[in-house]
């Protein structure tokens, strides 16, 4: 295998942590089980960094609600951030739409996302489908993504239908999983020096 060093690290996976910012959960009411899923998330990211698996936050902004860099904005404070971590800002729902993720992606040679974060029928479903659409592998963790009840259905009606339906999508080429938290495991990755 050629390595080019210029690019960086050779690295199979990323963990890409979707919109777990202060505006989006500090709500009355707050996102269904939002500790539980904080609490999922942290574990993730403890799990990946060990492993030397990159992670990336993604932060939403939108005019008069989440401008950047206030308060509403910020990442959730209780997520356990490390100085390593990157961070990516958006303006959709798709984590990949003029942000330069993909570049990111690329850079670091992955070939395989697991996603969590929030909104499970927004951000995470477009997320989700884009990261296969652009080629990448995917693993839901199936107990760190949540939203908001909704008239239609609640929170947790719709974490259940998307840890259903997004695995069953084969159109794209690419494997979507859903799997617990606790059961994604992280391959140890090599980095090339």
């Amino acid at each position: 295998m050629t390595v080019n060093l210029d690019r960086g690290v050779a690295m199979s996976q990323a963990l890409l942590v979707i919109d777990v910012q202060h505006g989006l959960f500090a709500t009355e009411p707050p996102p269904a089980d939002a500790d539980r899923v904080i609490a999922a998330i942290n574990d993730l990211t403890e799990r990946a960094r060990r492993d030397g698996v990159p992670v990336i936050y993604v932060q939403h902004e939108r005019a008069g609600q989440m401008e950047p860099d206030s308060a509403a904005w910020q990442l959730d404070g209780r997520l356990q951030l490390a100085d390593g971590d990157r961070r990516i800002r958006k303006t959709t729902p798709d984590s990949f739409l003029r942000t330069g993720l993909d570049e990111v992606l690329a850079f670091l040679g992955v070939q395989e996302l697991v996603v969590c974060g929030y909104a499970s029928e927004f951000c995470v479903d477009t997320t989700v489908r884009s990261a296969a659409a652009h080629g990448y592998a995917v693993i839901l963790a199936a107990d760190a993504h949540t939203t908001h009840d909704k008239a239609h259905a609640s929170a947790a009606q719709i974490r259940q239908h998307h840890n259903a339906t997004l695995p069953a999508i084969t159109s794209f080429g690419p494997r979507i999983r859903a799997l617990a938290a606790a059961d994604i495991a992280f391959t140890e990755q090599v980095v090339f020096a």
